[in-house]
Order: C-alpha cells, then sequence, then structure tokens
C-alpha cells in the first residue's frame, strides 16, 4: 500500500505508547470498532515490537506501522515484527537506504523547507510535518504548498481534536496524527469504551 493509499484510510492516525503488550489487541479492537484502521504504535517503550506483533497477528483488519523509527536497526526490526507501514519523526542517510530495501511504507518526518527538499530528492512525495505545532503549524503548511504543489502531509506533534479540523481542510494534508484517541488515563484503566467513542468522533473530522 502505497502512502496515500494508506492515510486516506481516515483522518486520524492515533499516535500509540503501549507500555504493556497485553492490552496492545484489546486497544487495536477498541480503535477498529470506532472506525479506525490505520494504527502507529511509537518505539518509545520495550514493549512496543511485541505489541506491533500481536496487533499483526490478532487484528487483521487493522493496518499496523511503527512510529518514531530513527535508525536502521529499528526499521528492519519492524519489518520482522510485520509492521506494514513506518514513521520517522526525521529523515536520515541510513533511514533512507533501509526503506529502499524494503516493501514496508515509509513517511519521512520534515520540518523545514530544505529538508521538505531532501526527502523529495530520496523520492518520498508523502512526508510527516512533525512537530507541527511547534514548526508553524497550518501557517507552515499553507506556505509549502506553493513551492511544493506535488507534497502531501501528515502532520503530527501538539495536534488534538479540535486543531485537527484546521489541518484537515488543507488541500496538502491527509491525514493528521494524534494521541488524544488512546490518552492515558483509558489505557490505564482498560476503558475500551472511551477509546472506541473517542475513534467514533475522529472518523467524523473533515480529511480531503
Amino acid at each position: 500500500m502505497d502512502a496515500i493509499t494508506l492515510l486516506r484510510q481516515g483522518p486520524v492516525v492515533p499516535v500509540i505508547v503501549v507500555s504493556d503488550a497485553a492490552v496492545a489487541v484489546d486497544l487495536a479492537h477498541a480503535l477498529v470498532a470506532g472506525g479506525i484502521r490505520v494504527l502507529e504504535v511509537t518505539l518509545r517503550t520495550k514493549a512496543a515490537l511485541a505489541a506491533i506483533r500481536r496487533m499483526r497477528d490478532e487484528v487483521p483488519e487493522a493496518i499496523i506501522g511503527a512510529g518514531t523509527l530513527r535508525t536502521r536497526a529499528q526499521f528492519e526490526a519492524c519489518v520482522d515484527a510485520g509492521a506494514q507501514f513506518g514513521i520517522s519523526p526525521g529523515l536520515t542517510p541510513e533511514l533512507a537506504a533501509a526503506a529502499r530495501c524494503t516493501d514496508m511504507t515509509y513517511i519521512p518526518g520534515i520540518a523545514t523547507p530544505s529538508e521538505a527538499m531532501r526527502a523529495e530528492d530520496e523520492g518520498f512525495l508523502v512526508q510527516k510535518l512533525f512537530p507541527a505545532e511547534a514548526v508553524g503549524g497550518t501557517r507552515l503548511l499553507k506556505s509549502l504548498a506553493g513551492p511544493f504543489p506535488n507534497l502531501r502531509f501528515c502532520p503530527t506533534g501538539g495536534i488534538d481534536v479540535v486543531r485537527a479540523r484546521d489541518y484537515l481542510s488543507l488541500p496538502n494534508v491527509l491525514a493528521v496524527g494524534g494521541s488524544w484517541l488512546t490518552p492515558d488515563s483509558a489505557l490505564a484503566a482498560h476503558d475500551w469504551d472511551r477509546i472506541t467513542t473517542l475513534a467514533r468522533e475522529a472518523c467524523l473530522l473533515t480529511g480531503q
């Protein structure tokens, strides 16, 4: 699945931090029940790879990916774990080389026009703007639309359900990433109904 098709599956990609792989399957089911199929598990915890494996094996209706990819070794470990896509906060030559050696869909992160140009030179026309709110948010994306008419973005970082609508109204935004769908309090309480409700609300956001 190419990056554009991936991000057109829904307006929001949940940025998931899983500390206990035992909850991964229930969490994935809760999000899918609310209409969110593309799930990004960040590599910020030791449980992340195991969570990706369990979600991929036990929730086939979901599309499972890895976030916060920073090294080639992490990239390869995610492929081995069954990740169907990978997202990075930035782009390095090693990550670009790893992406060329696999069929896994890859979306690199950028924060400036120069970084967007380098990623485009590497063949990545779909990019993650990160950290979106900190680097200019919707104003930056509007400015990038003129010189980069062929680029599309998934902004992530500081976006909530209110700000998401403004991002999704932009023609060069395919989807947004956000952590509000999986709040720590809901995960700690195993409140899957709450997560399903948040997913349903996210699906009502207007996308392109």
